[in-house]
């Protein structure tokens, strides 16, 4: 018999999901870097929900979301520990984050039970890299990104967001809330690549888990692109954040930009499995 858990306190919510969101780390690194995201810095995601579905005393499925924000899904142990999962969700959810195929089986389950549909908004590729290779290093060097960055920061942002995520419009609140992370939180960070004393890419980092970390959003203006900026950034942030003590560096892919996924391959990500981001209407 499966029962479900509704929590909202993120250490009771690690402390019961851990042992099976640990089982795939990589799988769940997005998960377990939210989650430790909301202890460390409780003010950025306000009112954070959280469910684990436990059968025999262990934890058969797990999810977490911060309104209004898509739920973020974990793998189940076995596919029946979703239909209690979608029973204590409820029906009213923007969208659902995870990886296939268990972000598809339970949208199937979730839309036969509210009478409402899902739709592909994202194909994903979770990357995962332990080792970097060297790849050409053009004009300029890396830098962490300061306080006196941040108009920059807000700007090329929201052009990522507009271009990689097909944001018709921009959310500045959520976006200052990111780049403020990063610029404050000690477990986050953005580094640069100056070119001539001028900023000419940028790749962010955060999402500790307890093995590795996550590494993006990574932009370059179009005009300043297919000179090898980001491609020496993200594997230098690669290098950095591995020999901090890093096992893991965790990295998502459009699969719709072959460009990007080649980029992140030669530096020596590898593809560990596919991703979707559902819309659910």
């Amino acid at each position: 018999m499966m029962k479900a858990r509704t929590l909202d306190d993120v250490e009771t919510f690690l402390e019961e999901a851990s042992p099976l969101l640990l089982d795939d780390e990589p799988r769940h690194n997005l998960i377990l870097g939210l989650a430790s995201t909301i202890r460390d810095a409780p003010g950025l995601y306000p009112e954070p929900e959280f469910w684990v579905v436990h059968e025999r005393g262990e934890a058969a499925a797990a999810a977490l979301r911060t309104p209004p924000y898509n739920l973020v899904l974990a793998r189940p142990r076995r596919d029946a520990a979703l239909d209690v999962l979608v029973a204590a969700v409820g029906g009213e959810l923007p969208g659902v984050v995870g990886a296939v195929p268990e972000v598809d089986a339970l949208a199937q389950r979730w839309s036969k039970r509210y009478g409402r549909s899902a739709r592909l908004d994202q194909a994903m590729g979770l990357h995962v890299l332990e080792s970097v290779r060297p790849v050409p290093v053009p004009a300029g060097s890396v830098r962490a990104a300061a306080r006196e960055d941040r108009a920059l920061l807000l700007d090329w942002w929201g052009a990522f967001g507009r271009e990689a995520l097909a944001s018709e419009e921009q959310d500045h609140a959520r976006d200052a809330r990111a780049v403020d992370h990063r610029l404050d939180d000690e477990h986050a960070g953005v580094v640069l690549w100056e070119d001539e004393g001028a900023p000419v890419s940028f790749a962010a980092y955060g999402g500790p888990t307890p093995n590795g970390i996550r590494v993006g959003p990574v932009y370059t203006p179009p005009a300043l692109r297919g000179r090898g900026y980001a491609t020496a950034l993200v594997a230098e942030l690669s290098a950095r954040l591995l020999a901090q003590g890093r096992r893991f560096c965790f990295l998502y892919t459009d699969l719709a930009n072959p460009t990007a996924n080649a980029i992140y391959e030669r530096i020596g990500y590898v593809r560990v499995c596919d991703s979707k981001q559902l819309a659910c209407g």
